[in-house]
């Protein structure tokens, strides 16, 4: 009698992820912290925010034409400030009618149409794997059943993209929006004479060169030529000491923008002390939140105005 057939440790594993991951999109009842819809776009009625990822300088790849043989035949690399927002709509509309409605929202926006169309039409799987999407389960696609929507618009002498993905898993609709608005990168390096200078004439710096995932409170590796910048201020004054304090826009809750802010000005101390051997007692932190901005919080260019750290004197 032949053994029985058990699976693999791999296979046990991926169910495993994806019961999950399936377990917590299900559970997910109200959009994730920290998030909003797109101005002038919006969402299809009922859905939720399941994932929102916002870069004041990235890159998005987005197709303006359907694959040939496979193959992309207009890719465009696209950089800028770069919006990512995945959407989940409960069992009921379809792929088509949830695809419509924001190509509709686009066409009133201002968007003209580069590529429109469904998976045989775009390109089948190869296609999928060829624009960015938030991981699973923020985002879930399927590569045998999909709509896919691009387009343009021109305004005051910017370029605008955006691009909508249209799947579905498990009956329940997936749709991710992402906008691409060009624009060359800001300059926000702050040298360790800027920082000194605005120290001794204003009592502050603020300093944009400090990086951080949306909602988290982890320096990212672009953080490190800024805190260089601080720590060479730092190091060439023996005796400065100073507060680093944390702000955020208003997006989101009072108490919990506090707390992240702090909990930011905390992890750029504890990198200046790690990585630099800058001594702790030279170091406070605090956190403000919104209650300092420098910008308008109605805007996109002022929130990120707003999203800084700031060297303090004493």
């Amino acid at each position: 009698m032949p053994a029985p057939q058990t699976i693999s440790g791999s296979l046990a594993l991926a169910a495993l992820v994806c019961l999950l991951s399936c377990t917590a999109a299900a559970a997910q009842t109200r959009d994730v912290a920290g998030s909003r819809d797109y101005p002038g776009i919006g969402r299809f009625a009922g859905s939720v925010i399941t994932g929102y990822v916002v870069k004041d300088f990235d890159a998005a790849r987005m197709q303006a034409a359907p694959f040939e043989d496979g193959q992309p035949t207009d890719a465009r690399r696209l950089e800028g400030r770069i919006v990512r927002i995945a959407y989940r709509t409960n069992p009921g509309p379809s792929i088509l009618e949830v695809s419509r409605n924001f190509e509709t929202q686009l066409a009133k926006a201002g968007f003209e149409t580069l590529l429109a169309c469904d998976t045989e039409a775009c390109g089948a799987i190869p296609f999928t794997e060829s624009v960015d999407t938030l991981p699973v389960p923020q985002m879930w696609i399927d590569g045998f059943d999909y709509r896919y929507f691009a387009g343009r618009k021109s305004e005051g002498g910017r370029e605008t993209f955006a691009s909508v993905l249209v799947s579905q898993n498990n009956q329940e609709i997936y749709a991710q929006v992402t906008v691409a608005e060009l624009g060359a990168i800001a300059n926000k390096m702050v040298d360790a004479a800027a920082m000194a200078k605005g120290l001794g004439e204003t009592g502050h710096i603020a300093l944009y060169g400090i990086y951080f995932d949306t909602d988290k409170a982890v320096l990212k590796p672009e953080s490190r030529p800024t805190l260089e910048q601080i720590a060479k201020l730092l190091t060439s004054q023996p005796q400065l000491s100073v507060y680093i304090v944390g702000h955020t826009d208003s997006q989101g809750a009072y108490e919990y923008n506090l707390d992240l802010s702090k909990r930011r000005a905390d992890a750029v101390a504890a990198e200046l002390v790690k990585s630099f051997r800058i001594a702790q007692a030279r170091l406070r932190t605090a956190g403000i939140g919104l209650l300092a901005p420098v910008g308008s919080n109605a805007t996109d260019a002022g929130r990120a105005l707003n999203r800084r750290v700031e060297l303090v004197a004493p």
